[in-house]
């Protein structure tokens, strides 16, 4: 396992910018970051930390580096995943919010936080592993959660055989995902097997998501040179990225 070897001279460089720039606070974007894997992320661990959370630190802590005074919510829904939602909650967010009892508003003051964080970003930084193919249930959990008629998009059959559309725009999300196999990318020879990236570019128009980027991690299982020359790439993209949108 490659362990990242960069963390303390990045902070050092943090901290001389930090000092140098002047920078407004107003100018600077908000990132929301979300991790989603079981797995945790310890520096001072040698094994079994999450590669998705690791490479999302080091996005979140280069465009910290770059741009000292940006604005960052932080979810962990690994650790702490949202509720499943219920026929109770399906209710509760077809009624209108003066029509709501009590127990109503209760069932959906999470989603309500969940999506005022999200209208809050500019850029949606989520990290995930992929597992049996597909999202994490606890992702699953977030994105219906924050995907919800009135709030997140609009419905209108005025507009015929596609009568959604998102209320929110402008927003770039950036997906870091590391699979234990390999070959999902478009072409590759288990495109057809990927639900997870193409689920989520899907889902993310409905949270205003126009710009989507995906940095992926493969061959975890097989440990071999293969996944160090991938985990290797992913992290100069990383690298690579964050110069670009910072």
């Amino acid at each position: 396992m490659i362990v990242c070897q960069d963390v303390i001279l990045t902070t050092l460089l943090c901290l001389v910018k930090s000092i140098k720039h002047n920078v407004k606070v107003d100018s600077m974007p908000t990132i929301l970051h979300i991790d989603t894997s079981a797995r945790a992320f310890d520096r001072l661990r040698s094994s079994h930390n999450s590669i998705s959370r690791m490479l999302a630190d080091k996005f979140r802590k280069q465009w910290e580096c770059k741009n000292p005074n940006v604005k960052v919510i932080y979810r962990d829904i690994g650790q702490n995943p949202p509720d499943f939602i219920n026929e109770a909650w399906i209710a509760a967010v077809f009624t209108p919010d003066e029509q709501r009892t009590d127990e109503q508003s209760v069932l959906v003051s999470l989603s309500d936080e969940l999506i005022d964080e999200v209208i809050r970003a500019d850029i949606i930084l989520l990290s995930t592993p992929m597992y049996n193919y597909g999202m994490p249930a606890a992702l699953k959990a977030w994105f219906d959660q924050v995907i919800r008629v009135n709030k997140t998009f609009s419905f209108d059959l005025s507009r015929g055989d596609f009568p959604l559309e998102p209320i929110m725009s402008g927003k770039t999300m950036v997906l870091i995902s590391s699979c234990g196999e390999f070959g999902f990318h478009v072409g590759g020879i288990r495109e057809a097997l990927n639900h997870l990236g193409p689920h989520i570019e899907v889902a993310s128009k409905y949270l205003g998501v126009e710009k989507f980027y995906e940095i992926r991690s493969e061959y975890q299982e097989f440990g071999d040179q293969r996944h160090i020359k991938s985990l290797n790439e992913a992290h100069a993209a990383v690298a690579d990225l964050v110069a670009k949108l910072a």
